[in-house]
């Protein structure tokens, strides 16, 4: 914290974005500095969250607000932007929206793995890659996966991908418009869970709750190659750093402007 205070002292923002750091937020908006939060899925209806969101001068959601508007957000509507999902790889081209998983023969299939930075599946994927050998498996990240400066050929590259619900992955398959299978891991307030709910209540990606038996692996796949990729522009992605760069900057010029 101290050395926060002391680049607010040296810098001066006008605003600071924060996400995710409640106790951040709050000693920022403390300092003086106008604060913008990023809110996150779930259920945070706990007192700091209360708190952090009342004190907010503007919040950033990212998702869309046509898909979702949390009970414990509806207070804040005058200060929210529901911006889509923030992808770095929106503009990236894309070889065509239409589906092509369908049509590529069975052993051609290509089953990406999102591990993430937070390997979040572990190990535990190799077994069911191993009952499904058939199809050609490739892990991104965690522990077993490969690092990629670019995994973007890959991941467009996919006809399913396999990925958890955090909000980075779920806009980068979003923005790749390939099939999801998507996997929610237990995180504090159920913000995986809530993401996941969303997306499979608009038939945006295929869910499976908690790790499938590997002889399930074949049908769930199939299932999710079948799934048309183009309803993933429902999750907003193109332009959505754009709509969140004007939220911040108008937030912090009404409040410059004391307004």
């Amino acid at each position: 914290m101290n050395q926060i205070a002391e680049w607010v002292s040296d810098a001066r923002p006008e605003a600071v974005v924060v996400d995710v750091s409640v106790e951040v937020a709050l000693f920022i908006r403390l300092l003086g500095v106008p604060v913008i939060v990023v809110a996150l899925p779930g259920t945070r209806v706990d007192a700091p969250h209360v708190l952090v969101h009342r004190l907010a001068d503007h919040i950033v959601a990212a998702w869309p607000r046509a898909l979702c508007v949390p009970s414990w957000l509806r207070q804040w509507e005058d200060k929210t932007s529901y911006v889509g999902g923030i992808s770095r790889f929106e503009g990236r081209d894309r070889r065509g929206d239409e589906p092509e998983s369908s049509a590529r023969p069975l052993k051609e299939t290509r089953v990406v793995v999102l591990g993430g930075a937070g390997d979040a599946f572990g190990t535990s994927l190799q077994d069911c890659a191993a009952a499904d050998s058939v199809r050609s498996w490739t892990t991104l990240g965690g522990k077993v996966g490969a690092w990629r400066d670019d995994p973007w050929p890959e991941i467009r590259g996919a006809d399913v991908v396999v990925t958890h619900a955090g909000q980075s992955c779920i806009a980068d398959v979003a923005a790749a418009r390939r099939p999801a299978l998507v996997l929610p891991q237990s995180r504090p307030f159920d913000e995986q869970h809530a993401t996941a709910r969303m997306l499979k209540r608009h038939q945006l990606a295929v869910v499976a709750h908690g790790m499938p038996d590997p002889r399930a692996w074949p049908a769930l796949l199939t299932a999710t190659a079948a799934t048309d990729p183009r309803r993933w522009r429902r999750w907003e992605v193109d332009g959505a750093a754009d709509r969140a760069a004007e939220a911040i900057e108008s937030t912090a010029r009404r409040c410059r402007q004391g307004t």
